[in-house]
C-alpha cells in the first residue's frame, strides 16, 4: 500500500507518495526533480511526466556509465526517475538517476540473448489477459502467472472475448482448477461483461499493467477503462486467431478513475527470467505434496513412496498442472548455468561499431510517436 503524501503533490495523481518522497530526498538535495516514465521510446529516450508537465528525457553520460550496459539498470515504463531541465532545450530533460523499484514484470529477452527485459515497473496489479477464441492456451496462462508471481504485483487472470465462447464459465472452472487461489475475471469488451470487476481494481494512484499475447484484446479493455486513451486496436486473423501488434510500445495512461494503466505490446513468447522462487510459489501445492515423498530427490515418476503420484491417483492434483510444473522447472534448470548480465553484450565483437551507427542516426520525435 502506498503512503499518502502529507501535502498535495502535483505528481500524486501518478502515484507519488511519502515513501517515494523519502527515497527521492538525496536527489532533491542535488537540485533534481522527480518524474515518472510514461512512454519508453528508442535508444534510451523517454517521455516522462513531471510536476510541470510532460518532457522528453535522455539519459546523461554518467547514467550510461553507471548502468554498464545492463538493461535492468535503465528505466522502463512506470519507473520513477530524477531529472533536470535540459539547458536551452524547451520540453527536454536530462535523466540522472533511477529510483529503486517496488515491483517489476520482466522476461528473458526475446531470441537467444540471455538477458532480462523489464516490461513494466512499480505496478500494483498485473492483468494476465487471454482470449477465449483460438488464442486460448492454459499452459501459456500458467507461464504468465509464474512471471507475475515473480514481479511482486498482484496477479489477476482475465479471460477476454467471452462473447466468442459457448461456455466461458467452463473455462473459468478449468483455469481455477489449474491455478487455484488466483482471481479470475471473465470479460468482453463488446458486451461489457466483467468490466465492473476490472474497474474495481482501478482506484486512484494504483498502477495496473495489462500483459498477454497479440490479439487478446488488451487495448480494447484499456480503452473501456480509460475512454480517453484511444489506444490503437486491430483485428485478428480468422484462420489462427493471431493478432497484429497494434500496441507497438509500452505506455502509461491516467484513467478517469485516477488509476494508472500500462498497455504493453503482445508477446509472441514469454521466457521466464531467473524465476525459481516464483515457480515454487505458483506451484506451492505440488511443492507441499512433494514434502511427503519418501526421497528428497524424488522425480515423481516411478520412485516408491511418491506422495505426488498418490495425489495424482487420488484426483487431488490435476495431471496437467504437474506437466506444466515439470516443464517450467526443466527450463529454469537448463538456463541456470548460462544466465548472465546484459552487460556481457558489450564484450561481443563489433558492438562499438553498431553503437556508433545507431548514434549517428537522428532521433525523430513528434508527439512521442515513433516512425
Amino acid at each position: 500500500m502506498s503512503e499518502p503524501v502529507p501535502a498535495l503533490h502535483p505528481l500524486a495523481p501518478y502515484g507519488w507518495d511519502a515513501a517515494w518522497e523519502r527515497a527521492f530526498a538525496p536527489h532533491a538535495a542535488a537540485g533534481l526533480e522527480p518524474a515518472r516514465v510514461v512512454v519508453e521510446l528508442r535508444r534510451h529516450y523517454y517521455a516522462v511526466v513531471t510536476g510541470a508537465g510532460e518532457l522528453l528525457a535522455e539519459c546523461i553520460g554518467k547514467f550510461h556509465h553507471d548502468a554498464k550496459r545492463d538493461a535492468e539498470a535503465y528505466p522502463a515504463v512506470g519507473d520513477w526517475v530524477a531529472v533536470s531541465p535540459s539547458p536551452g532545450a524547451e520540453g527536454r530533460a536530462q535523466l540522472h538517476a533511477l529510483l529503486p523499484r517496488r515491483s517489476r514484470f520482466s522476461r528473458q529477452s526475446a531470441g537467444g540473448e540471455q538477458s532480462q527485459q523489464i516490461i513494466a515497473a512499480n505496478i500494483d496489479v498485473v492483468f494476465l489477459v487471454s482470449g477465449l477464441d483460438r488464442n486460448y492456451n492454459p499452459k501459456r496462462i500458467q507461464r504468465f502467472l509464474v512471471a507475475a508471481r515473480d514481479s511482486g504485483a498482484q496477479p489477476v487472470i482475465v479471460l477476454n472475448k467471452a462473447d466468442l465462447h459457448p461456455d466461458p464459465e467452463a473455462v473459468r472452472a478449468e483455469i481455477d482448477r489449474l491455478v487455484p487461489g488466483v482471481p479470475i475475471v471473465v470479460t468482453s469488451s463488446h458486451t461489457r461483461r466483467g468490466l465492473k470487476l476490472l474497474g474495481g481494481h482501478a482506484t486512484p494512484g494504483r498502477t495496473l499493467a495489462f500483459v498477454g499475447s497479440s490479439g487478446v484484446g488488451k487495448s480494447s479493455l484499456i480503452n473501456r477503462l480509460a475512454r480517453d486513451a484511444e489506444l490503437p486496436i486491430g483485428e485478428v486473423r480468422d484462420k489462427d486467431a493471431k493478432g497484429r501488434h497494434t500496441t507497438t510500445r509500452r505506455e502509461l495512461v491516467l484513467a478517469p478513475s485516477g488509476a494508472l494503466i500500462i498497455d504493453t505490446p503482445g508477446m509472441r513468447e514469454l521466457q521466464l527470467w531467473d524465476a525459481d522462487e516464483a515457480l515454487e510459489e505458483a506451484y506451492a501445492d505440488i511443492v507441499g505434496v512433494a514434502t511427503g515423498c519418501r526421497f528428497t530427490n524424488c522425480r515423481h515418476e516411478d520412485e516408491p513412496g511418491c506422495a505426488v503420484r498418490l495425489a495424482l491417483a487420488a484426483g487431488t492434483l490435476p495431471p496437467e498442472r504437474l506437466v506444466s510444473y515439470r516443464k517450467l522447472k526443466a527450463e529454469q534448470a537448463a538456463k541456470a548455468p548460462s544466465l548472465r548480465k546484459p552487460g556481457a553484450v558489450a564484450s561481443k565483437p563489433g558492438w562499438k561499431k553498431k553503437e556508433a551507427e545507431r548514434a549517428a542516426k537522428p532521433f525523430r520525435h513528434g508527439q512521442h510517436r515513433e516512425e
